[in-house]
């Protein structure tokens, strides 16, 4: 069982794992000849999160077949935060457990014992069938959850093809945020028909934060329906997210 990878974009790889670990507290990571990621889903079963560094991400990598690598994400999250931009961290596999070193004027070492967990049966995620998408900047996709969560606790999504709409009500407030074709921090909308989904803010605040990969996000979902958000950081990683709907039951 051979794994051993080196980075140089720290923050990269610091600022998905910190995402990821906003809603997954232990998962199992895959090291395979197309890269190194995690498909888990968190307690609750509400959210998935699919992220993946591709080898070109690593100044070096190397793997033999498909290598599991379960891990605490907390514990994990505590050790890469010790890192600096200026360091380079190494992965290596040793002794079922995770060796990770930081290389800059010093040399420190962690390790992390593998867990004993089993896979879990993740949602089918790649056969939902969307009927909206838009492409938004990430920064305003984040202002917008912030400004609805003064509101409510959820948020909806809307669209009919022309105009995207977040909208927050409470018991006596509201909150919109409109972007139109045509607006800079709109670079695509496209929709099948008209579509209209409630969302948590919790959850959205948590997979917001994968902001930091990249300054656009793309949105997928459809009425009544599980909403996906993909960030893209560039050709080298991508962390996507899947969240269930809050469907409204009327009394």
């Amino acid at each position: 069982m051979t794994f051993k990878a080196k980075i140089s974009d720290v923050s990269l790889f610091k600022d998905a794992i910190t995402t990821i670990g906003e809603l997954i507290d232990e998962g199992i990571f895959k090291a395979t000849k197309d890269g190194f990621g995690l498909i888990a889903a968190d307690r609750a079963m509400v959210s998935v999160v699919d992220f993946k560094m591709l080898p070109l991400s690593f100044d070096e990598y190397t793997v033999e077949d498909e290598v599991k690598i379960p891990l605490n994400l907390s514990n994990l999250i505590s050790i890469i935060k010790r890192a600096t931009s200026r360091d380079k961290i190494a992965l290596e596999l040793k002794d079922n457990k995770l060796e990770i070193t930081f290389r800059n004027a010093s040399v420190r070492r962690f390790v992390l014992p593998l867990l004993d967990i089993s896979e879990e049966e993740i949602p089918p995620i790649e056969q939902l069938e969307f009927k909206a998408k838009a492409s938004i900047k990430s920064s305003v996709l984040r202002d917008g959850i912030k400004d609805a969560e003064v509101i409510a606790d959820s948020v909806i999504f809307e669209t009919d093809g022309k105009i995207f709409k977040m909208i927050a009500e409470g018991d006596i407030s509201s909150s919109e945020l409109v972007l139109e074709k045509g607006s800079d921090a709109l670079l695509e909308l496209s929709s099948a028909e008209h579509v209209k989904a409630r969302y948590p803010i919790d959850y959205l605040k948590k997979m917001v934060k994968g902001y930091k990969l990249s300054e656009s996000v793309t949105l997928r979902w459809a009425t009544d329906y599980p909403i996906k958000l993909e960030f893209k950081a560039l050709d080298r990683a991508y962390l996507n997210f899947v969240l269930a709907p809050r469907v409204e039951t009327e009394d």
